[in-house]
């Protein structure tokens, strides 16, 4: 799941990666905690090794996602507070209805060659939110983005304008102007192989394994809205495949994710409430 800056940048389909897809998709509702040897058995669900999700877990602790946490004895890991409303606005992006647009906003910034690693930074979270490019230090985004793009300008000091409307002369051209600003083969590629790759997928008659096709599912899908934000359908080539990929999208979550979420409660508390795999927290 995505909403802070270290995960809008994280590459999709890594042990970390999908470990915390797992966190931010089950571990909330499920109470916010899972037994450590729970945690390693989900990540088994997924098919990787016991050391592979061990490390993964370490990651996300040094990272402030989780915290170590023993309850009765059991070892096990917590969402940390400070994660949340990082997930939160992750839930809001991934799994919201896009806006359409009428507006758009603009963010102008200028640094001394002193400071181009701030240059770069900013550019780097611009993309990350889903914002094109019209010139060296100007960038656009949907109006939608406003609030995050407020938090990023006051952040790097930059100039956010917004309520823009595109002037006459481009308002009759603004598809042109779109694929000026933004990589629309890139996101294109993005929507083709979601549903190139998810499909004709059926959900599984295994728990197990509808717990592990929605969390690649849903790893895979959570880059598309940040780099597709709701650009608005006018601009966009009349056989633009968002619309499909967001409607399989949908209909998998409907049918794996209520799976998802009872299979991990089941297996990462079945320790903690049976009393029957205690270790020490250090194990």
């Amino acid at each position: 799941m995505t909403g802070g800056r270290e995960d809008l940048e994280a590459r999709s389909g890594s042990a970390t990666a999908l470990l915390r897809t797992v966190v931010g998709s089950t571990l909330r509702p499920i109470g916010g905690w899972m037994s450590a040897a729970g945690a390693v058995e989900l990540m088994g669900a997924l098919g990787f090794p016991a050391a592979t999700a061990r490390s993964s877990l370490a990651r996300l602790c040094s990272r402030g996602v989780l915290v170590r946490e023993q309850r009765v004895g059991v070892a096990g890991y917590a969402l940390a507070p400070e994660a949340v409303p990082m997930l939160e606005r992750g839930d809001a992006r991934i799994f919201g209805e896009p806006s359409t647009t009428a507006e758009w906003c603009l963010v102008s910034f200028s640094f001394p060659e002193h400071q181009r690693s701030l240059r770069h930074q900013l550019r780097r979270r611009l993309a990350a939110l889903g914002c094109g490019t019209v010139a060296d230090g100007l960038w656009i985004g949907p109006d939608s983005l406003e609030p995050e793009l407020e938090e990023v300008a006051a952040e790097f000091d930059a100039d956010l304008f917004t309520g823009v409307r595109p002037a006459a002369g481009l308002g009759t051209d603004l598809a042109a102007g779109v694929a000026r600003w933004y990589d629309l083969m890139a996101i294109r590629t993005l929507h083709d192989s979601f549903v190139a790759r998810f499909g004709d997928t059926r959900a599984p008659v295994d728990d197990a394994e509808a717990f592990a096709l929605w969390i690649r599912v849903l790893d895979e899908w959570r880059v598309i809205p940040y780099r597709d934000p709701g650009l608005p359908a006018a601009a966009l080539p009349p056989d633009w495949p968002g619309e499909a990929s967001a409607a399989l999208f949908a209909r998998l979550h409907r049918d794996l994710g209520p799976r998802a979420v009872a299979f991990a409660s089941r297996v990462a508390t079945a320790a903690y409430t049976d009393g029957s795999s205690a270790r020490p927290l250090s194990s």
